[in-house]
This record gives C-alpha cells, structure tokens and sequence, in this order.
C-alpha cells in the first residue's frame, strides 16, 4: 500500500469519528502520531549509532510500547491513557540531562491535543500508520517527504486567510538566488511548516556538507519561529524528516511581540528567506514594540521592519509580498524609505496572479535585498506565464524551470549585477525616480503597452464601470422618454 493511500485511508477511518470536525482537526490529529511515530523511527536509528543511547521519554510513553503491537490496547483503555496519561506528560516532560530532544517534544505537545473519541477507531488510525509508514527506508523517507509536502498543501487550503502555503518553485527559486552556504546562520521568522527551512537545509547540504563535521554545523544554524501551534508541529516534524536531528531552534513563539531593540547583535543572522503572513492585524499593542514612525497593526509591514532589524551587516534577504506594500503610502512609505537608506534592494521580482491560487487571488512580488549600503537602483523583473498558460491552479502550479530565464539573467552581487541587461521582461529604476514617486515601487514594465494589460481583475473592473456607466445612460433615456410622452419640456 502506498504512503498516499494510508493517509487517505486513515483520513476516512477519522471521518467515522465524531470527535473531529474539519480537515484542520484531521490533520493536526494526524501529525502527532505521525510525529511520535517518525521519533520512534529515528530513535531506532540512534540506537545503533549511539552508545548508551538514552531516550527523552520514559518507556511507556514511546511509541513502540503502547502503540505498535496491533492487538495492543484499544477502546476505553487507549482513550483513556491518550487523554489522562501520555498528553499531560509529555505536557511536562522534564529534560534529563539537558536533554534538548525533551524540549522539543514537549513543545510539540504543548498545544497538541487529542480529537477522537472512539478508543477503536484510535486503534484503527495507529495500526494504519504502524503498518504504513517506514521511516527507516530510504526509498520510504523520501516519498514521505512527497506526501507531507501534499499533507501541507492540505491543510494550508482547510486554513485561515493570511496563511498561504508557498510553491515549492517559489521557494526554491528564493532560496536558490540567496545561496545560503554553510557556516551561515538562515532564519524564517514566520516560518509556518517549515518550506523555506527545508528547502535551504537541503541546497546548503547539496552544496557544502562533506562531512559529519559539516553536518553537525548545518544541524546548529538553521532557525524558525511559528505563532501558531498547528504549523509549529508540522514545522518540527519537517524539520525532523530533513535530517534535524535535534529541532531545538525551531521555537512556538510570534516573533514581533518582542520589542524590536531587544534583538541584540548575538542574534543576527546571514540570510533570511520568508513568506511573512500578509493581509493580517496584529494584537493591540504589539506596535508598540516598534518605533514610534513605524507603527502598524499590518502584520506583513511589521516583519519587514523587524527583517532589517535581523540581519547582520551584508545579511540577505529575499520576501513574499504583496502589491499593496509596493504602492500603500502613509507608514508603508517611511518603512520602504528606511529599506532603501539601510539596504541595497537590488531585485524585485514580480509574479503574475494565480501563484497563491486557490488560497488568495492577490498579486504578490519577491524582494530580495542586502543590508549595509543604501540602494542606487531597482531591477524589476516580470515573470511571465510559461507559453500556453493564462493561469495557475491545483493541477497545474507554477514550476522551478520556468525560472530558468531569471536565473541566467541574475549575475552577482559581487560586481553589482553588471551583467544584467534590459529585456521584455527586465527594467531598472534608480533611486533619484522612486524618491521623485515617492518610494512607490508599483513600478510598470515599460516595454508593455497599456493596450497589452491582460489582468483579468483589471478587465472584470473595466467591464463594471462599462456596465453601470450604460445603467446609467439608460436611467437618464428612461427620463427623457417618459417626460416626452408625459408631454413635458
């Protein structure tokens, strides 16, 4: 049986359950027993590697002993023990040892919780996953890492606004032009389930890591914070599928709640890649942990006030965001007039609309930029839709080769892009003319016409304004005719 269909057939058993409402709540119960399943796994690896191997957990507690004999425990006594023994424990596992392992599990179960009420349909779920899942095959692992990429996509559709799960080809386009390399400390401080964390571990391993040394050093630089509990679990999990052993620096906490002077220079970091949650209002009073000029309670505006506060000198950055950052006057125009004082913003890559599809129609950019010297110019790049497409969609996502013109057109930051050249696609803006705009980024392909704008909300509100300037017109007719006939002037 395949990976794909024992998660379609264990999502089938959770519908009997009445405990669970909603693919969100599926999914959530899932991934706790996929992650107590996964450590298990892992933890049979590090008992053939470790001497003396000592697990965080106490022995009833770990998979192997409660959940994998199939005739185990079922019923009222597996419920029973879920909710009033193995939650609450590991709830407040305590670390022996220092034991970093046990804080990373008790900061996955911190928020986690147990949905289903049918002690047998538990038994059910447990034994598909026992039986199902391997995650000591090699060839297992890497489909499973397939499968949790469309476990993620799932639930990023069952999700709130705001939280959109981003392409793999967007990712990995992003991670690929900030070439994070090996000794560098990459952070995501929105970092959801992980994509951008995952997806730098494994060009960082392509390209550098040699020895165990090497992997050692990986395993201690990559870091992400998650505000929520649900995409922290995930997160941690992935982390734990890419090879992090220890996922200590993947933390439970909403990044801007602390005030921004209080990321003191041990904490910078060299390169941040991020799809910050846009569309979003923070708290009251998170603003107040931000200078007084860069006060808002947009979520997307405050990150990127925080990102330049990260980085260290020569750190990178690249970023999803939306049209409205480009544009938006007021605040959003001091915090673009700081980025371009503070960092050279030299790339902003436009992408067309449907990238997010189906989760938000808004049409979104990518920032990349390196703090230290203040921006001369913008190279803007619009990435057109690959021939034949006018949209994408579930079945038919936005692809890494189409960046393939990008990235031979991209050069290095080293002789400042002296490579790149004009094209259809490809213009640069100086300084002097977005400080003339403004700092409005909203910058056009100049080698478009007008007569050659396409965008289909741009069109649906020209097609309005067409059809209630003839409502219009047929009003004032109405008028004219009725008096006619009423004989009146």
């Amino acid at each position: 049986m395949s990976i794909s269909s024992t998660i379609k057939s264990i999502q089938d058993i959770m519908r009997k359950d009445v405990g669970v409402d909603g693919d969100a709540q599926r999914l959530s119960q899932l991934v706790w027993m996929l992650f107590l399943k996964i450590f298990d796994d892992r933890e049979t690896e590090w008992e053939l590697i470790q001497d003396n191997y000592q697990s965080p957990l106490p022995e009833k507690y770990r998979w192997r002993n409660w959940a994998a004999n199939a005739e185990g425990m079922t019923g009222d006594e597996l419920k029973q023990f879920l909710d009033n023994d193995l939650f609450p424990a590991l709830q407040a596992l305590e670390a022996k040892g220092g034991d970093q392992r046990a804080y990373v599990i008790r900061s996955v179960f911190e928020d986690a919780y147990n949905y289903m009420k049918s002690g047998q349909l538990i038994r059910q779920v447990i034994n598909k996953i026992q039986e199902g899942i391997d995650f000591n095959k090699a060839q297992e692992r890497h489909l499973f890492g397939d499968m949790y990429e469309q476990l993620l996509r799932d639930l990023q559709a069952a999700g709130n606004a705001g939280e959109f799960y981003t392409p793999r080809a967007v990712t990995e386009f992003m991670v690929q032009m900030t070439n994070p390399r090996l000794g560098e400390k990459v952070m995501d401080p929105a970092c959801g389930t992980g994509g951008f964390l995952s997806c730098s571990i494994e060009h960082i391993r392509k390209q550098d890591v040699k020895t165990v040394d090497d992997e050692a050093q990986l395993q201690n630089s990559i870091f992400g914070i998650e505000k929520k509990p649900l995409p922290h679990l995930l997160c941690t999990t992935n982390m734990i599928l890419h090879g992090i052993d220890v996922p200590s620096n993947i933390r439970h906490d909403n990044t801007l709640s602390r005030p921004l002077i209080s990321w003191g220079p041990k904490e910078r970091v060299d390169v941040i890649v991020t799809n910050p949650p846009f569309g979003g209002m923070e708290e009251d009073g998170i603003e107040t942990n931000f200078p007084s000029a860069f006060r808002t309670r947009e979520t997307a505006d405050l990150f990127v006030v925080l990102i330049m506060q990260l980085l260290k000198a020569n750190g990178r950055a690249a970023l999803v965001l939306p049209d409205g950052f480009l544009f938006g006057e007021g605040i959003k125009t001091r915090i673009k007039e700081k980025l371009l004082e503070e960092c050279n913003l030299h790339t902003i890559v436009r992408l067309p609309n449907g990238v997010f599809a189906p989760y938000t129609g808004i049409k979104t950019n990518l920032l990349f930029f390196t703090k230290g010297t203040p921006t001369k110019e913008t190279w803007f790049y619009e990435h057109p839709y690959p021939e034949g497409v006018k949209s994408y969609n579930k079945s038919k996502p936005m692809r890494i080769a189409e960046f393939a013109t990008e990235k031979a057109w991209w050069g290095s930051e080293a002789d400042g892009y002296a490579q790149r050249t004009e094209t259809p696609q490809a213009w640069k803006v100086s300084i002097a003319e977005i400080k003339e705009r403004n700092y409005n980024l909203d910058c056009k392909n100049p080698h478009v016409s007008e007569q050659e704008q396409h965008d289909p909300e741009e069109l649906l509100a020209q097609y309005a304004q067409m059809q209630n300037e003839i409502s219009d017109l047929r009003n004032q007719l109405k008028d004219i005719l009725t008096k006619a006939l009423k004989g009146e002037e």
